[in-house]
């Protein structure tokens, strides 16, 4: 049996062993300092080094005044004279019409190259005929649109200098993190040249359009800074000020810059065409939710579900409703929003690799993207040759339900062809009701199959069951625009 000999260390050892420790822990205590990154100690460089590139825009409008003024009075009252030539003193040509006078705006914007592009908001320069730009330096000049995009409020303009224009440059907004500093610049207010400064609040905030990616920020931004760029530590535009949250109007600490990397996109190709030119994938789509994954059999709720394959680059290439999208351009897609962006992002004409999920398998598309801004506005035509049966109601899951008539087709914007069960109930407190359906919508498929009477609705409710799924995919549609929504048949 072998013992064991307990050895004492000597206090010299004791010693040394504690000094070692405390300089571990020192050593730690300043990494984690590093790493935590205080507030620096003045932004005064910063602020100067960036100021001369942020300038002051005002815009000037022609506004129309109101025709006629005049109060209503009785017909032939004593009045009526008086006050019909006290107006048209007041009016020019005295014919009712009151001159028109020229409404200004206030707002923000910087430089990004030394030979005058400028870029703001859309809505600081919308509808403006004079635009004038002020520079830090208190030089003022004329600009001029070269041009706008209204679905992420950007514009680029141009002035002519004779010397080159200090600029700055655009930084990576993903490398940005919750809780870093940044620093907001602009005209506040009209109160000229100002700066603000806090930290990331939240990164990736949609606000209503469909390409948003906000910054969302605690640095005060006012009414003025809008087109106003939002820098980082290394003086780099990581964001353009848009837009604030307030019940007041004044700052409350929640403002919102469009991220760089949607910004520089864009300003490319209004600087290189005058307008932007966006990929185009050609689907109507919609989020996968737990629901739907569940009634699909899918493992999870992720990737965009295609409702709807118009004629397009995709219908082209042979995707078709029920299929989910995976992966665009080797990269994979966990919802619309994401897809939207990416397809947006891609070059026109460009073949991209879609992975669809259908019938439980994965397959890859060739797609050659369109152009958004050319398809937008096209529809399917609306109606059809058939004529369904004899209305005849009846009611599953929560909904009373019949063939539509060939009017109700035309009014439900039903593609040629297509059929489908017409809701005209709904029960009140029903999962139905809860989700959304309303009378006047069609149900054009049940369990990825497509349905045309009562009895097709039964037949797909029944077979959900056999399988021993908890609910049942429908495709509804409502003024021609399709969405999936998944029923409980339990």
């Amino acid at each position: 049996m072998q013992s064991q000999v307990l050895v004492r260390p000597s206090p010299q050892v004791l010693r040394a062993l504690w000094l070692g420790f405390l300089a571990m822990a020192f050593a730690v205590a300043q990494v984690v300092a590093v790493q935590a990154r205080g507030a620096p100690d003045s932004f005064a460089d910063l602020a100067e080094k960036i100021s001369p590139s942020v300038v002051n825009i005002t815009t000037s409008t022609v506004v129309a005044q109101a025709t006629d003024r005049r109060p209503q009075l009785p017909p032939g009252s004593p009045f009526d004279e008086l006050f019909r030539d006290f107006m048209d003193r007041n009016n020019r040509g005295g014919n009712g019409d009151q001159a028109p006078r020229r409404g200004q705006a206030l707002g923000s914007g910087f430089v990004i190259s030394e030979d005058g592009f400028i870029v703001t908001n859309n809505h600081v320069i919308e509808g403006a005929d004079d635009i004038e730009i002020e520079f830090f330096s208190g030089k003022r000049l004329k600009a001029k649109v070269v041009g706008t995009d209204p679905k992420t409020d950007l514009a680029v303009l141009k002035v002519e200098s004779n010397e080159p224009l200090p600029f700055v440059q655009f930084g990576n907004s993903d490398a940005i993190r919750v809780g870093d500093w940044v620093m907001a610049m602009g005209n506040p207010l009209g109160q000229g040249f100002s700066v603000s400064a806090g930290i990331v609040s939240a990164r990736g905030r949609s606000l209503q359009g469909t390409y948003d990616d906000y910054i969302q920020t605690d640095a005060a931004i006012n009414r003025g800074n809008s087109g106003g760029p939002l820098f980082n530590m290394d003086g780099e535009v990581i964001g353009v000020n848009t837009a604030i949250l307030s019940p007041n109007g004044g700052s409350i600490g929640i403002g919102f810059a469009m991220a760089s990397n949607v910004v520089t996109k864009v300003v490319a190709q209004l600087r290189d065409f005058g307008e932007t030119r966006r990929g185009w994938l050609g689907v109507r789509i919609q989020d996968v939710t737990p629901d739907i994954a569940e009634a699909m059999g899918l493992e999870k709720a992720a990737g965009a579900l295609v409702t709807d394959v118009p004629d397009g680059p995709a219908k082209e290439a042979g995707m078709m409703a029920n299929d989910v999208i995976v992966s665009f351009d080797g990269q994979d897609v966990r919802d619309t929003r994401e897809l939207v962006r990416r397809v947006a992002d891609a070059d026109v004409g460009k073949a991209v690799r879609v992975v669809v999920l259908r019938d439980g398998k994965t397959q890859t598309l060739s797609v050659t993207l369109g152009r958004r801004e050319t398809a937008e506005g096209e529809g399917q035509s609306a109606g059809s040759s058939q004529t369904p049966a004899a209305p005849q109601e009846e009611t599953l899951l929560g909904m009373t339900l019949r063939v539509p008539t060939e009017q109700e087709r035309e009014a439900a914007g039903l593609p040629t062809g297509t059929t489908g069960l017409l809701v005209v109930g709904i029960e009140v407190g029903s999962e139905a009701d809860a989700k959304g359906l309303r009378e006047g919508d069609v149900i054009t498929e049940a369990g990825q199959q497509a349905v045309s009477t009562p009895a097709d609705l039964t037949k797909r409710i029944a077979e959900a069951r056999d399988a021993g799924r908890k609910s049942l995919l429908l495709l509804v549609r409502r003024g021609g625009d399709p969405r999936f929504v998944a029923l409980s048949v339990n």
